[in-house]
């Protein structure tokens, strides 16, 4: 399986200024959260990105992917107009068409995922890159996720499974449920070896079928439930092979509170500058302790 593509979602009404919003990246330079989601894509070898946007966006967001100029790294980039603000499932199923036949990268347009560790090169590691990897090898569908607390539970798709013999990172997916109650999970979504109180919910990366269209459509046509993408991951349960993984990386919700000052930390203690990163954040907490 060779993944080429992706799909970025970033049309929802509370989601679409948020990866217009600039950061200091990890090597020192000022872009918007969305260049720093391709580059992203293009790290683990995508070539051909969509960004599903709001129809009067376009302009704005092809400005924010462009990034500044340099030798960066430069898919093709799509942007997608979702003409109704239907949802999240409504926006991945309008990429049908760019995406056409083959499995796809997506994941949502308001997180940023960063890698642990300090990169050697721009290149080096990268969520993604670790993730499509673990699908070409695995030959199917991936969904990333990651240990949480039940009380963000009410935040995120979550599963329950089984841990896939000898390998660590990596489980069979048995139940799926969207923004669970504690209960819930409790009842529904076990994962043996996790710490009480955890769940392993969505990380906001995928690698998906095509398949998960026709799940979309099912899920969107369905006028008595709740449309969501994890409704129609549901769906592969016992139709295709599924599985989730855990990175050696974090999420960060950039519409959470104080998410932006999160995303910003968590790229400057991950990059080369770390350690002026922390003097100064050592000598504002002494500045304020001097100032009580």
């Amino acid at each position: 399986m060779r993944i080429r593509k992706a799909v970025i979602t970033a049309a929802g009404p509370d989601q679409r200024e948020l990866p217009l919003q600039t950061l200091v990246d990890r090597v020192g330079k000022t872009v918007a959260a969305l260049r720093i989601q391709v580059e992203e894509a293009a790290s683990a070898g995508i070539s051909e990105i969509a960004v599903v946007v709001h129809s009067d966006d376009r302009g704005r967001y092809a400005a924010a992917a462009a990034g500044a100029p340099g030798p960066r790294l430069a898919p093709n980039l799509t942007f997608v107009p979702q003409m109704q603000a239907r949802g999240y499932a409504h926006a991945l199923s309008c990429a049908r068409e760019f995406v056409g036949n083959e499995p796809f990268l997506h994941f949502v347009g308001d997180h940023l995922f960063v890698s642990d560790g300090v990169p050697r090169a721009k290149t080096d590691g990268g969520a993604a890159r670790e993730l499509v990897a673990l699908a070409e090898a695995e030959g199917c569908a991936l969904s990333a996720v990651q240990a949480t607390r039940e009380g963000q539970l009410g935040l995120y798709g979550a599963i329950g499974g089984t841990r896939l013999p000898g390998a660590e990172n990596r489980w069979t997916i048995d139940a799926v449920l969207e923004k669970p109650t504690p209960t819930e999970a409790e009842q529904r979504l076990f994962v043996p070896g996790m710490r009480a109180g955890h769940y392993l919910c969505f990380f906001g990366m995928h690698v998906l079928p095509a398949s998960i269209f026709g799940h979309l459509d099912a899920v969107l046509s369905d006028v008595a439930a709740r449309p969501s993408l994890t409704a129609a991951l549901a769906r592969l349960i016992g139709t295709e092979r599924w599985l989730a993984c855990g990175l050696a990386a974090r999420r960060v919700n950039l519409g959470e509170k104080y998410g932006l000052l999160a995303a910003q930390l968590s790229l400057s203690l991950t990059g080369p500058d770390r350690d002026e990163v922390l003097t100064l954040i050592t000598d504002l907490l002494a500045q304020r302790e001097r100032g009580r």
